[in-house]
């Protein structure tokens, strides 16, 4: 007997495809934006980040925000070029 696992959709393909409807994990911020989860805490220490927020003892980031913060770095970006 074989068991279906149900697959975890993609956070990045969840964005760009309108704001899911749940708040991101520190997990999701390190695969969307390919970097190590120690990274995304790192950001979150330093304040340089996509803005989190707790929730108890757990990290929650608002997709809004985070495209945000995406929209703001690409305008650095294109500033600077």
């Amino acid at each position: 007997m074989s068991r279906t696992s149900s697959a975890q959709p993609d956070p990045r393909d969840t964005l760009r495809s309108g704001l899911p409807d749940r708040y991101l994990t520190t997990d999701d911020i390190a695969q969307m934006f390919g970097v190590p989860l120690e990274t995304v805490y790192q950001w979150r220490r330093k304040r340089t980040g996509p803005p989190g927020f707790r929730v108890g003892k757990h990290v929650r980031y608002d997709p809004a925000e985070v495209r945000a913060y995406v929209a703001q770095l690409k305008n650095v970006d294109r500033v600077a070029a």
